[in-house]
């Protein structure tokens, strides 16, 4: 026996690229060097080093391999095959039961991580289960004649808390019940079938019997297998006989136990959900995490820790394996891709955890004497309680409470009886062996029919879980019709399925002259065929896809013509077949060209589409009055888009947008309903709102956004505009009436005049004010009457500013302003006014109101096809209602404001700045003063950019020209002319050479400013070959707009002229 305890043994195993990570070229972030296993964060800073971990086993089986007919080879020593990873795991575990140890071997990791192939195997490339079950019955083989050996076998699923015995098709409602046994302190599943086995073979059977009872289960009660924990148990004796006669027994019980998909609950987002810690689904796992974290601190020297066993059933069963009398060895499946970075990290602190477990292992080994004595003696003292009457403890207890106490300790007392009298009768294991066989006879019958129906027309399953497809074979008669349906039908139907929306005739399959036919067996039987609904006859071809119901999916294989259908694969999986739902749905679910933001968004709605349907129909068979859609959201803020369900209550039309995880585990918790409805438990009807998985409260809804962008900001200029408000669809759902204005501290308007600027630039270093005010909305829809409001977000907003609530009307006038200052203006703020935009979204306050009673009388059903019928005669010939508008619509829109914004205020400067001249070459010469003309023209100019202040220095040059004349040349007169050229591109070139159009040179500097100014002016009207524009006193009244052309464009140009 060990006394210090022993660790346990982790090892830590990376797969290759599955197709979804090629599709979005993923790129490997796990690294292998010896036991260490080191992981790199893709969106770490340059440099940062990579965490780094140490496991018993580092296995590297994601590259440097090949197919040799169905195995995979290895091609170097790095390579980690399925035989090896054995060698080192599965053999231990051998070698351990025939010491007479417990052993406990467990595979953890994120959904798709490789567990069940670690596990399981694929195949040829058998997995740690097989190989040790077959290894096992070889080294029996090997063993001496005096030592008896006695195998059982048992196989159960951990589904949502419900314990289900895989070997057999006939489970209690609710699952099997655990209970505790008194004297070890253990937990075991009441009622598991235990079955005797004599050879690998057997064994084999019996997981492919427990493999096909787990997909008509997974299938019926539409159950996820990825969120399913599989459990296999052998039990090992090893009976020898001393020279006295007497018989001892050495015993090892083996759990191979698959956990469910670790996939971490706040990943999904559903740690906003109200009713997030309602889901059994989430349960296991957590106490599970839970349980190896206080083992851990307890085998550190911790004191008075609690191991919360109890808290799921999953953690109850494994309580031996986690920290009791148990040699145990978790394998952790790895993500090689950077997209599944944080669950590949989760995986691996959780399983650096659990190798600071430390177990203490005892052989079990006893006289087989004792242990029937044992087990009478404990019967005898178990019916004594029941008749002297159970003893409870009554202090604090009300007598409903005792009463209720006595009965299950009664109930637990009976169980205990009926355990201990199975292993009194497990005694005789032979006999046992000898009932196994003969029931098995029937497995193999039906083994050699199913080999028969793969020869002839049939349907094949299809699973999310790979193992799972291919499991359930009906054939297709030629000589009658194939009848689908429900076992509650007359005639009994062929094709015998469960579950959501099957009829009890719900389709037949026949065959006519042109080949198989299948049509719908009722009005409003639900079946798809490759995508889309059947609405009547249609023939199949082979490869054929078929739903019935919501989930109950298979393909027509046809050995008699294999003729494809154009586009159609030879092999058919469960995601082809998702894809094709997806388009037929309206999504597309092309991979090239996609960003990764929506690859991610396009495998989200692959995911959710049949999660959708599924609660649909239970929302039509439990009449819940609500409908499931999925939508995607395309949101600024975040700037991703956002795979949401959108749910409406179809009485009063309040709607809610469900967060993906949200929805994921609210599917969890409508599962539990409808298997409670299932069972005939009809608690469901009875139960609080509060906790009812369809139910929210209402909650604000999101009526449209309008998104402002911000480019009039980089010119000082005003925005002013009324926006739609588009939805989701980006249909328009109202007008939002949005004023952007530069602003002084205090928030009072600038001047435009004073403070536009042609290049932004010109803004940087400088603090920054500008006011966001939101004025009024209008929204088309009636509903909202209850309450409008807005909300927004700025740049680095960490909340978002929302207006007043505004009840009573559909047209709310807000007055909400808010001041939004920057201290410094950079770069960034800068290219966030040229690129980005403000959303303001406007969101309407929703109420429980009373139905229409007419509404009460009709079902979900018929109230959906009422909606489907309103909606499709309201639609017009295009197909959607409304005007859709886009949000490059939008940015045009804006960028349109801000030119014509700017060419306004461009346009009313010159303007000005035309009449300050005209005004004072009216004056008589005693009155033009020099310095009030300068303040003028620089007072316009100085706030007008860079083309106004470029022509005022060229006034300003010209004015002193004229001061100098008039000093130096009096007889010339006081009198000059203002002239301005349009310039054509054409003639621009000629402008830069003069020469050619005069023929005396002189040095600027020798000339005086008058004749500078001259021949500036000849040379202007020699090159330009253009007359002077109408002005007024010389100076033209228009000026070209400025515009973002293309890069090399040319423009007209202005020259103003002093003569």
């Amino acid at each position: 026996m060990s006394t210090d305890g022993e660790g346990v043994k982790v090892a830590v195993r990376v797969r290759p690229f599955n197709q979804r990570e090629k599709d979005r070229n993923a790129k490997a972030i796990i690294q292998m060097k010896g036991s260490q296993t080191s992981i790199i964060n893709p969106e770490a800073p340059k440099g940062e080093e990579p965490k780094t971990f140490a496991f018993d086993y580092s296995y590297w089986s994601h590259d440097g391999f090949h197919d040799d007919d169905g195995v995979l080879v290895a091609d170097n020593d790095k390579y980690a095959t399925q035989r090896r990873v054995f060698d080192d795991l599965g053999q231990g575990v051998l070698d351990n039961a025939f010491e007479g140890y417990n052993c406990s071997l467990f595979a953890y990791g994120q959904t798709g991580s490789g567990k069940s192939y670690s596990m399981v195997g694929y195949g040829k490339n058998r997995g740690i289960v097989p190989i040790t079950c077959d290894e096992l019955f070889k080294a029996i083989d090997r063993a001496p004649d005096n030592v008896k050996h006695e195998v059982t076998f048992s196989m159960l699923e951990i589904y949502n808390e419900q314990v289900r015995d895989l070997l057999t098709k006939d489970n209690p409602k609710g699952g099997l019940p655990v209970r505790q046994n008194p004297k070890l302190g253990l937990f075991y599943a009441d009622g598991q079938k235990k079955v005797a086995v004599g050879s690998y073979k057997e064994i084999e059977r019996r997981m492919e019997e427990g493999t096909n009872n787990r997909t008509v289960a997974s299938t019926n009660m539409n159950a996820t297998s990825s969120r399913a924990h599989t459990v296999v148990t052998i039990t090992f004796d090893q009976i020898t006989k001393n020279e006295s006669g007497q018989e001892t027994k050495k015993s090892s019980s083996i759990n191979l136990v698959d956990l469910a998909g670790s996939e971490r609950a706040d990943s999904t987002g559903a740690t906003g959900d109200r009713l997030k810690e309602g889901a059994n689904i989430n349960k296991s796992l957590s106490a599970l995490g839970n349980v190896i974290s206080a083992l851990a601190d307890q085998s550190m020297g911790k004191k008075k820790v609690l191991v919360p066993y109890r808290d799921s059933v999953l953690t109850k069963l494994l309580m031996n394996a986690l920290g009791g009398n148990s040699k145990t060895i978790m394998i952790a499946a790895l993500s090689p891709a950077d997209i599944n970075y944080d669950e590949t990290l989760s995986t691996l602190r959780y399983a650096d955890r659990a190798k600071k477990i430390k177990n203490k292992a005892v052989i079990n080994e006893n006289p087989i004497d004792k242990l029937i004595r044992e087990l009478r003696d404990e019967n005898e003292r178990l019916k004594k309680s029941l008749t002297t009457g159970v003893v409870v403890s009554q202090k604090g207890m009300s007598p409903e409470e005792i009463e209720k106490m006595k009965k299950q300790m009664e109930e637990e007392i009976r169980a205990q009886l009926v355990a201990n009298q199975a292993d009194l009768e497990g005694m005789n294991w032979d006999q046992k062996l000898a009932e196994a066989r003969q029931e098995e006879q029937g497995a193999i019958q039906e083994q050699k029919q199913k080999e028969k129906r793969r020869a002839v027309p049939h349907l094949v399953n299809l699973n999310e879980d790979p193992m799972l497809s291919g499991v359930i074979i009906h054939g297709l008669s030629q000589q009658k019709p194939t009848l689908v349906g429900r076992k509650d039908a007359d005639p009994k139907p062929d094709i015998i399925l469960t579950g959501l929306s099957i009829q009890k005739e719900h389709a037949t399959l026949s065959y006519e002259d042109d080949g198989l036919v299948i049509k719908p067996g009722s009005p409003g039987a639900k079946t798809k065929v490759n995508g889309t609904p059947l609405t009547g006859e249609r023939k199949l071809d082979h490869n054929d896809r078929i739903i019935f119901g919501s989930n109950h999916l298979y393909v027509f294989v046809n050995p008699l013509n294999k003729k494809l259908a154009e586009g159609v694969p030879e092999t058919i999986d469960w995601d082809f077949a998702q894809k094709e739902l997806a388009e037929n749905s309206g999504f597309s679910t092309l991979q090239s060209g996609l960003s990764k933001d929506q690859q991610k968004a396009q495998e989200q709605v692959l995911e959710l589409l049949p999660m959708i349907g599924e609660v649909n129909a239970v929302s039509e068979e439990l009449n819940k009055y609500r409908q499931f859609e999925l939508v995607l959201i395309s949101d600024p803020d975040d700037k991703e888009t956002r795979v949401m369900v959108r749910v409406t209550n179809l009485l009063n039309k309040n709607v809610w947008m469900w967060e993906r995880g949200q929805f994921i585990n609210r599917r969890y918790m409508i599962q539990e309903l409808y298997q409670k409805f299932v069972d005939g438990d009809d608690s469901y009807k009875t139960m609080k709102k509060e906790e009812d998985p369809f139910f929210d409260p209402p909650q604000d809804y999101l009526i449209g956004s309008s998104n402002t962008f911000l480019q009039s900001l980089s010119y000082a200029l005003d925005f002013d505009d009324r926006l739609p408000i588009t939805d989701y669809k980006g249909e328009e759902e109202g007008k939002m009436n949005i004023v952007i204005s530069p602003c002084n501290p205090k928030g009072k308007p600038l001047l435009e005049e004073e403070n536009f600027v042609e290049d932004p630039h010109e803004l940087l270093g400088s603090p920054y004010y500008f006011k966001v005010s939101v004025r009024s909305t209008s929204i088309d829809n009636s509903r909202f009457t209850n309450g409008i409001y807005v909300k927004y977000k700025f740049l680095n907003d960490q909340e978002p500013t929302t207006t007043e609530v505004i009840k009573g009307t559909l047209r709310p006038e807000f007055k909400h302003s808010r001041i939004i200052s920057i201290p410094k203006m950079t770069e960034e703020y800068l290219d966030f006014f040229e690129t980005q935009s403000i959303t303001f979204k406007a969101y309407g306050v929703q109420v429980d109101v009373a139905p229409d009673p007419s509404l009460k009388k009709l079902n979900t059903k018929q109230l959906k096809e009422m909606d489907t019928q309103m909606h499709a005669t309201s639609m017009p010939p295009g197909g959607r209602r409304g005007t859709i508008i886009s949000l490059a619509d939008t940015q045009q829109r804006a960028e349109l404001h801000t030119l014509q914004t700017k060419f306004l205020r461009l346009e009313r400067k010159e303007k000005r700045i035309q009449e300050i001249c005209d005004e004072w070459a009216k004056k008589p010469s005693s009155e033009q003063q020099f310095e009030p003309f300068m303040r003028a023209v620089h007072a316009v100019a100085f706030s007008s950019g860079t083309k106004l202040k470029s022509k005022v220095r060229l006034v300003t040059q010209m004015l002193q020209a004229q001061k100098f004349i008039r000093e130096r040349n009096p007889e010339d007169g006081d009198g000059f002319s203002v002239y301005s050229f349009e310039v054509q591109p054409d003639h621009r070139s000629s402008m830069g050479s003069p020469t050619k159009r005069i023929t005396t040179t002189i040095r600027e500097e020798d000339e005086t400013p008058y004749e500078q100014s001259k021949k500036a002016a000849q040379r202007a009207l020699t090159s330009s070959h253009a007359a002077p524009s109408a002005t007024n006193n010389g100076v033209s009244k228009s000026l070209s707009s400025p515009s973002k052309g293309s890069a090399g464009s040319q423009k007209s140009s202005k020259t103003c002229i002093v003569m």
